[in-house]
C-alpha cells in the first residue's frame, strides 16, 4: 500500500531532509527569525484588535470623511419613495455601475427588491432643506415628493429632482446584505449633468455644508 503521508523519521529528518540545527532549541511558539530573548508582540496586537468597536465612536470617526449628498428615489406599491443618502460610490465603467448603501428597512430598498428602478439626484447647497426633509424618519408614505420639484426619467420613469448637479437612472445589478444595511449595486442606464457653477452639498462631521 502506498501513502502520501511523509515517512516518520527521527532527529527531525523527513524524506532525506534534516531539520536545521538552529531550530532544534526553538520554542514551539517562537518564530524562526526570532531570538530566544526577543518578545513576540503579535499576541499583543491580536488582543487589541479583538476589542469591540464602540458604534458611537465609529460613527463619529467616519463623520470626518466628507461626502456628497444625494436623494435616492424608487417606486414602492405605486408610490414614489425617496431618501437622503451620502454613501454613493462609482464602481465600474464597463458596465457603468455605482453603489449606494441603504438601510435594510428603507422603502427605497423595498422598491428595488420588487424590481423597481433607482434614481439618484446629486444635490446643490441650495437644496439643503430637501436633504433634511427627506432624511427624517417617520415621514408619511404618500406624497413624499408632492412639494418637491421633480420630473420623470426618460428611460425608467423614476422620479428625479430638478435643479440638481447631476441625476442618474439605474436598474438593479446586485444586492448584498451587509449588517443592518444592504449594498445596492446598480447599473446606470441614463444620466444628466446639471450646471457646474453651483456649490455642492456635502455631509461632514454630522452637518450639512457646501463645497465650491
Amino acid at each position: 500500500m502506498t501513502s502520501d503521508r511523509p515517512r516518520p523519521t527521527s532527529h527531525g529528518v523527513q524524506d532525506g531532509h534534516r531539520r536545521p540545527d538552529h531550530l532544534d532549541d526553538q520554542r514551539p511558539d517562537q518564530r524562526p527569525d526570532q531570538r530566544p530573548d526577543q518578545h513576540d508582540d503579535r499576541h499583543d496586537r491580536h488582543d487589541h484588535a479583538t476589542e469591540p468597536i464602540d458604534p458611537a465612536r465609529y460613527r463619529q470617526a467616519m463623520g470626518r470623511f466628507a461626502s456628497g449628498v444625494a436623494v435616492a428615489t424608487s417606486v414602492w406599491r405605486g408610490h414614489d419613495v425617496a431618501l437622503t443618502v451620502d454613501t454613493v460610490t462609482s464602481v465600474s465603467l464597463d458596465p457603468v455601475l455605482l453603489l449606494v448603501s441603504l438601510h435594510g428597512e428603507a422603502r427605497v430598498l423595498e422598491g428595488l427588491q420588487a424590481g423597481g428602478p433607482l434614481g439618484l439626484s446629486v444635490l446643490t447647497a441650495r437644496q439643503r432643506g430637501l436633504a433634511e426633509w427627506l432624511g427624517e424618519t417617520g415621514r408619511p408614505l404618500h406624497g413624499q415628493l408632492a412639494r418637491i420639484p421633480h420630473e420623470r426619467g426618460p428611460v425608467t420613469g423614476v422620479a428625479l429632482l430638478t435643479g440638481v448637479l447631476a441625476s442618474f437612472e439605474c436598474r438593479t445589478y446586485a444586492l448584498h446584505e451587509a449588517g443592518d444595511h444592504v449594498i445596492a449595486v446598480v447599473e446606470v442606464v441614463g444620466m444628466r449633468a446639471g450646471p457646474t457653477d453651483e456649490p455642492g452639498l456635502v455631509h461632514y462631521r454630522g452637518r450639512l455644508g457646501e463645497l465650491r
